[in-house]
């Protein structure tokens, strides 16, 4: 019977432990959603820089880069990669006007048309 008692008491005395650690750790630590919150990025003002919502009229000469096709604007001594080769393909050694969105973290231009400037 005092076997038991013991076994018992060091039982109970194990569980109200891990309860509370378990508490503890719940309270020093962000529950996963609280901190996926807070791991967000805000979002760009929408007159920032780098937002890249906005488009625009590019204009320079279709050159290749390498493999690539890029968009080399001699006056603002900029050279812009465009992301559909397809379309600038027609135009490698002209003068253009892109029109597109520029991403400005990656100077990538979403082009969505290209036509002789």
């Amino acid at each position: 019977m005092k076997k038991v008692q013991v076994l018992l008491s060091v039982l109970g005395i194990a569980v109200g432990l891990w309860l509370a650690a378990s508490l503890a750790l719940a309270q020093s630590s962000p529950s996963s959603s609280h901190a996926a919150a807070t791991q967000q990025e805000p979002a760009p003002a929408p007159d920032a820089p780098n937002t890249a919502s906005e488009t625009k009229m590019f204009t320079g000469k279709i050159m290749k880069s390498g493999d690539k096709l890029v968009l080399s604007d001699d006056e603002n001594k900029t050279t812009y990669q465009l992301d559909d080769q397809q379309k600038a393909r027609p135009f490698i050694n002209k003068n253009v006007k892109v029109t597109g969105v520029l991403d400005a973290s990656t100077g990538v231009i979403r082009v969505s048309d290209i036509e002789p400037a």
